[in-house]
């Protein structure tokens, strides 16, 4: 598939690296020490050049490609790339925004602004913020098989009742599967055997009730049945679209904005929602409100430093569970590493989001973890496909590479598979693997 890519920051740099394995990648961008910096690292043909401008995309060949997506910091450039891209050719367009309102316009009409598909970075940010509050010990949580099978992420403390136990001692749950370890900057796939420490991030897989229960063993006193009362720190539109969610899932929840006339705004529009017009890195302030007792704290202003400061006040004040936006990727280690629960960068999710949708022709859904050191694919296995009759334990020994069956669902029904258990036409597999190795299990699919 050739795929031409506009924009090379972080959003673009993630899809290209992605896809550049197995398709032919062309990335457009207008900054000169960033198109070589992509050349050299991924081995792709950068061209230089403004993505909107019609002599560009044609330099690009865009009317032989087979997807064209705008990934830019710029909603307008993205949308207008996407529509002089459609005067050239016929490809799958693309295009990145961050105002739900494009995705609104869009969504009245699909193949407005000449995009084939619009993905919203704040919205897609307020989604994966919901999802984590529900299971509010997961630092990760992704539906796979239409919410049949679930996957969380958990970062193992030293007090946390699983801590020195073998995988198998730990595993009490006839429906999850222990998928992975991420330990000292590598990924582990554990045995039975295997020890969990202290520091380490397991990835588990298996249906939701048993993903509960498993959270539940790891931290009983931060996996309340609903998080009863969450404090919103900011309302920009992530902040909204958080509220808005919370709301349909009928969460109560506080949110804080300084500025009085947006916080009136988001008054009028969230019925369900307590809006307060302060500060909320006030100290004075969270304490008379009882920010302390709050089950969750979100921070989502604008600015990374005053994320910050409230994600630290919180922590200080005593609340058990803190999620902060980071918007520069760089900040996330800085936020995790002084004991942030959970740091969502809106560029990371989107590049994400993108890239799942970009694999759909191979793979139904795709997660990617820990700086794509490893990924969750779920694969459709058609009679053709040559895992089709093989057991699990025949595929292990077949392939070079090292992955798990998590999962996998068959006539819309859960299977927690085991060595002996046979694939066949029609299963949803869903597979733990190596980011290195994901293309191996993809071309046996």
């Amino acid at each position: 598939m050739r795929v031409v890519i506009i924009g090379a920051g972080l959003v673009g740099t993630s899809i290209a690296a992605n896809l550049a394995a197995d398709n032919d990648v062309i990335v457009v961008e207008d900054d000169p020490d960033r198109a070589d910096q992509l050349q050299f690292d991924l081995d792709i043909l950068s061209i230089l050049g403004d993505g909107t401008s019609l002599a560009t995309l044609q330099e690009a060949e865009v009317d032989d490609a087979d997807m064209f997506i705008a990934c830019t910091g710029d909603d307008r450039t993205n949308l207008v790339a996407c529509g002089t891209a459609k005067t050239l050719g016929d490809p799958f367009t693309i295009a990145r925004v961050k105002s739900a309102e494009y995705l609104r316009t869009w969504q009245r009409k699909h193949g407005a602004f000449g995009a084939d598909h619009l993905v919203c970075s704040d919205l897609l940010t307020a989604e994966n913020i919901v999802r984590v509050t529900g299971l509010p010990a997961a630092i990760d949580l992704d539906p796979f098989a239409d919410g049949l099978v679930h996957m969380a992420e958990f970062e193992i403390t030293a007090d946390s009742p699983v801590a020195s136990q073998t995988v198998a001692e730990a595993d009490r749950f006839k429906s999850l599967t222990f998928a992975g370890l991420f330990r000292d900057g590598s990924v582990l796939i554990p045995g039975g055997e295997t020890r969990i420490e202290a520091g380490d991030r397991a990835v588990v897989i298996g249906s939701p009730a048993s993903v509960r229960g498993f959270s539940n063993d790891l931290n009983p006193s931060t996996t309340p049945d609903k998080a009863d009362d969450i404090v919103i720190a900011g309302g920009s539109e992530i902040g909204y679209h958080t509220a808005r969610l919370l709301e349909e899932r009928e969460s109560k929840s506080r949110l804080i904005e300084r500025d009085e006339t947006r916080a009136r705004e988001l008054a009028e529009e969230l019925s369900g929602t307590v809006v307060m017009h302060q500060d909320a890195t006030d100290v004075d302030f969270l304490s008379r409100e009882h920010v302390d007792e709050a089950d969750i704290v979100i921070a989502t202003m604008p600015s990374d430093e005053r994320n910050l400061l409230v994600a630290v006040l919180a922590k200080r004040l005593g609340v058990d569970r803190v999620i902060a936006v980071v918007n520069n990727d760089e900040y996330v280690t800085l936020f995790e590493e002084i004991g942030i629960d959970v740091a969502v960068n809106p560029r990371g999710v989107t590049a994400e989001e993108i890239t799942r949708f970009s694999f759909e022709s191979v793979a139904e859904n795709l997660s990617v973890l820990e700086n794509d050191q490893a990924e969750v694919l779920e694969l459709e296995l058609d009679s053709d496909s040559s895992m089709v009759g093989y057991t699990i334990r025949e595929l292990d020994s077949e392939l070079s590479g090292q992955f798990v069956v998590g999962a996998l669902t068959r006539g819309g029904t859960l299977i927690t598979p085991r060595g002996d258990t046979t694939l066949e036409a029609g299963d949803h597999v869903i597979i733990f693997v190596e980011t290195s190795f994901a293309d191996e299990i993809i071309a046996r699919a």
